[in-house]
């Protein structure tokens, strides 16, 4: 989901160095990935609100007047950076639109939204159904779909996060461990518990 290290790395040298292009292609080639992770994590009721390229809009411009300072002091890889910047975006959202008593999302009339069934979706619930998806069933994915998120929506916070990042957003544990401040050895259990959780949420059978 996330553009390869290597050129953004080679861009971060450059954009140092005083070079505007590339500062400015450094920011642009992780837009959509910034847009797709914003999508996933924005409400749907706040989504009929806040549209998600605003979201990104205002993290890129965020980005690039505190470029210099992380620059000068990468304390993380460029793109879990961008992704600490959005989530913050992300509950400010939350918040001053569940805020709002005037028109609360929560008094809106809940226009239910297709689901976004995309392949991440199907691979996990293949992986924890333990077995590959045959016709039939991808027939009904929109109800494995439905399942599947009501069960990671009972996990714990970290844990539903850490299975997020692992599928949806396709990061690595390293990456997972040093966004949520673990160590990789936690952010692995996290990510096997929750894995083990969904399957007795959904009625499958553990080794347990």
């Amino acid at each position: 989901m996330w553009p390869t290290a290597e050129k953004t790395e080679q861009l971060i040298l450059d954009a140092k160095g005083g070079d505007a292009d590339a500062r400015d292609k450094l920011l642009e080639r992780h837009r959509d990935s910034l847009r797709r992770m914003v999508e996933m994590r924005l409400d749907r009721k706040i989504r009929r609100r806040v549209d998600a390229s605003d979201v990104v809009q205002d993290v890129l411009v965020e980005a690039n007047r505190r470029l210099a300072d992380y620059m000068d002091n990468p304390k993380m890889p460029f793109h879990l950076w961008l992704r600490h910047l959005a989530h913050d975006r992300i509950i400010d959202a939350h918040r001053r639109h569940r805020a709002s008593q005037k028109r609360s999302v929560d008094l809106e009339q809940n226009i239910a939204a297709p689901l976004n069934v995309d392949q991440s979706s199907i691979n996990i619930i293949a992986q924890i159904c333990d077995s590959e998806l045959t016709p039939a069933a991808a027939a009904t994915m929109h109800e494995l779909q439905a399942r599947f998120e009501q069960a990671i929506a009972q996990l714990e916070d970290v844990d539903r996060e850490v299975v997020v990042m692992r599928h949806f957003e396709q990061l690595s544990n390293q990456e997972v461990a040093a966004a949520l401040e673990l160590s990789a050895a936690a952010a692995s259990m996290r990510y096997l518990r929750a894995l083990r959780r969904l399957r007795v949420l959904l009625g499958e059978p553990t080794d347990e």
